[in-house]
C-alpha cells in the first residue's frame, strides 16, 4: 500500500458520512431560521434556537460512539451550548482536544439569487446553499464524524471535548460564562479544533493564524424634533446626514479607507508578515478578485483598493477598517417627500487588528465620535460590544507535520496558513485561559461562499475532506 492509499479508509468514511448522514441533517438545519439573539431578540419565544440545539444533540447521540457523553446546558437567560466528551483511547495521553463550533445564524439579508433563499436549502453543483450550513451549522456533525472515524479504524485519540455555542453572531456574550461553568469539565486543553473559519482556496488545507477583533454599535445624529419641509429649511437648518458625514471624518479617511486613530492600529509581527506574502504568492489575483465587483458604466468591473495581492491581505486582516452595515432615519424612496428629516442613524462595524485592545478602542471610539458636536448637534454613541482579536501562537512541530501530511493526504497540495478578517470571540477567550494550546483554526469558508451575505454556501467536497484532515491530526494529538 503506498503512501497516499493509506489515508483511504478515512477520506472514505467521511465522505460516505456527509452524504449518508450530514447532508441530510444540514438541509433540515438550514431550514429553521435561528438568528442569532442580537437579531431575533425574542429568540426564546420563538424556539429556532432551541430546536436546531435539540436536533444536533439528538444526531450526535444517535451516533453511538462508545464513552461518549453530551448534555445541553443552559444558564438562566443565556442561550444554550451542547458540551460532549469522549474519553482517551490514545495510551498515555494527558491533554484535551476541543472542538468549537456554534448554530445561530445571521439575519436573511437580500439580493439572494431567485431560485435560492436563506431558508430554503439546495444542493446544486456540489455547493449547499443556505443560510448557517457554512457558518457554522456543519461543524458539530463534521467534529462528531471525524471521532467516529477514527473510531471505525481503530485509531487511538486523546480526551476529546466540544463546546458548540448559540450565541457567536451576537458577539459570544454568554460564552465567558460558560467557559467558566465548564472549566473543570474542558480539562488541559492541548489543541482546539475551531471550525468556524475559512480558507484561501478549496485546493488545499488553510488554518487561520489571526483573526480581526471587532467594536461597533450605532452613531446617532440628531438636528431637529420633527421633520420639517426642505424647501422652507434647507440651507438654514443642517442636514443631520452632513454632520454625520463631518463626524465619520474623524476616525476615516474617505479618499482613502484609513482609519485616523493611531491606537486603532498595531505593528506586524514579522512571522505574520512573512506568512501573508508567502499566502500571496499562493493565491496572487485571488486574493482580491472573487468578490462579487459590479460593472461600472463602462462594462468593467468596478476596482479594488488594492491590486497588490500582499496589500489586499494585509488590509482584511491586520489592518483596521469601518463599514457602515445598517441606516436609520431615512424613509423608503417611494415615500420620501421633500422633507429634511430630524436625524440620521448609521450602525458601525469597526475591524480592528488582531493586537489591539477592542474594549479600549470602542471608549476610544465613543469619545471621538461624541464631543463637539458640529452644529451644537446631539451625537450620540451607542456601543453594541466589542471582541479582541487573535494571532495564533507558534505552531508545534508536531502539529505543523500532522497539518501538513493530513492536507497532502487529502488534497494532494501542501497546507497553508492565512489570516481572516472576521472574528471569533472564543478564540481570544481560549488564548488567555489556555496559553499553551495549539489551535487549529479552519473552516469551509472559502472564495464565494459568502457568509452572511446572499447566496452563502458550503463547498461539500472541500468539507468531507477537511474532516478527514481533522480526524487525523487528531489522531496526531500527544
Amino acid at each position: 500500500m503506498n503512501a497516499p492509499d493509506r489515508h483511504l479508509p478515512l477520506a472514505a468514511f467521511t465522505a460516505r458520512a456527509w452524504d449518508e448522514r450530514i447532508l441530510p441533517q444540514l438541509v433540515d438545519y438550514i431550514a429553521v431560521p435561528a438568528k442569532s439573539p442580537m437579531f431575533d431578540p425574542d429568540w426564546q419565544a420563538h424556539g429556532y434556537i432551541d430546536r436546531v440545539v435539540r436536533d444536533a444533540a439528538a444526531w450526535v447521540e444517535g451516533r453511538r460512539l462508545p464513552g461518549l457523553k453530551l448534555e445541553v446546558v443552559r444558564l438562566a437567560g443565556r442561550t444554550p451550548v451542547i458540551f460532549f466528551e469522549l474519553p482517551a483511547t490514545k495510551t498515555g495521553s494527558s491533554e484535551t482536544v476541543l472542538f468549537y463550533g456554534h448554530l445561530d445564524k445571521q439575519p436573511e439579508f437580500n439580493g439572494w439569487r431567485r431560485d435560492l433563499g436563506p431558508w430554503t436549502p439546495k444542493i446544486e453543483n456540489g455547493l449547499l446553499y443556505g443560510r448557517g450550513g457554512a457558518d457554522d451549522g456543519y461543524a458539530v456533525y463534521a467534529a462528531i464524524t471525524a471521532l467516529e472515524a477514527l473510531a471505525a479504524q481503530g485509531l487511538p485519540h486523546p480526551r476529546c471535548v466540544g463546546l458548540i455555542e448559540s450565541g457567536e453572531e451576537s458577539g459570544s456574550p454568554d460564552l465567558p460564562a460558560y467557559i467558566d461553568a465548564l472549566r473543570d469539565r474542558l480539562g488541559a486543553v492541548g489543541l482546539v479544533v475551531c471550525l468556524d473559519s475559512g480558507a484561501g482556496n478549496y485546493d488545499q488545507l488553510w488554518l487561520t493564524n489571526s483573526l480581526r477583533g471587532m467594536a461597533g454599535g450605532v452613531l446617532k445624529v440628531e438636528i431637529l424634533d420633527e421633520g420639517v419641509h426642505s424647501g422652507d429649511s434647507s440651507g438654514v437648518v443642517p442636514s443631520s446626514f452632513r454632520i454625520l458625514r463631518q463626524v465619520l471624518d474623524r476616525l476615516e479617511d474617505s479618499k482613502t479607507g484609513r482609519l485616523l486613530p493611531a491606537n486603532f492600529h498595531c505593528e506586524i509581527p514579522p512571522a505574520f508578515a512573512a506568512q501573508v506574502r508567502a499566502t500571496a504568492a499562493i493565491l496572487g489575483e485571488q486574493a482580491w478578485k472573487p468578490f462579487p465587483w459590479v460593472c461600472g458604466g463602462d462594462g468593467t468591473p468596478a476596482l479594488p483598493t488594492t491590486t497588490d495581492p500582499v496589500e489586499a491581505l494585509l488590509n482584511r486582516t491586520w489592518r483596521p477598517t469601518l463599514s457602515v452595515t445598517g441606516a436609520d432615519g431615512f424613509p423608503p424612496l417611494q415615500s420620501a417627500g421633500n422633507v429634511l428629516r430630524p436625524y440620521t442613524a448609521f450602525k458601525l462595524s469597526l475591524r480592528l487588528p488582531p493586537l489591539v485592545d477592542a474594549a479600549a478602542a470602542c471608549r476610544e471610539l465613543k469619545a471621538l465620535l461624541e464631543d463637539n458636536a458640529p452644529y451644537n448637534a446631539r451625537v450620540t454613541f451607542h456601543g453594541e460590544g466589542s471582541a479582541r482579536g487573535w494571532a495564533a501562537p507558534e505552531t508545534a512541530p508536531w502539529l505543523a507535520q500532522a497539518v501538513d501530511a493530513a492536507s497532502r493526504a487529502f488534497y494532494g497540495a501542501p497546507a497553508a496558513a492565512i489570516g481572516q478578517g472576521g472574528t471569533i470571540p472564543l478564540m481570544s477567550m481560549l488564548a488567555a485561559g489556555f496559553p499553551r494550546a495549539q489551535m487549529m483554526v479552519c473552516g469551509v469558508l472559502g472564495p464565494k461562499s459568502n457568509a452572511h451575505g446572499p447566496n452563502e454556501f458550503l463547498h461539500i467536497d472541500y468539507a468531507k475532506k477537511l474532516t478527514a484532515a481533522v480526524a487525523q491530526v487528531v489522531a496526531a494529538a500527544p
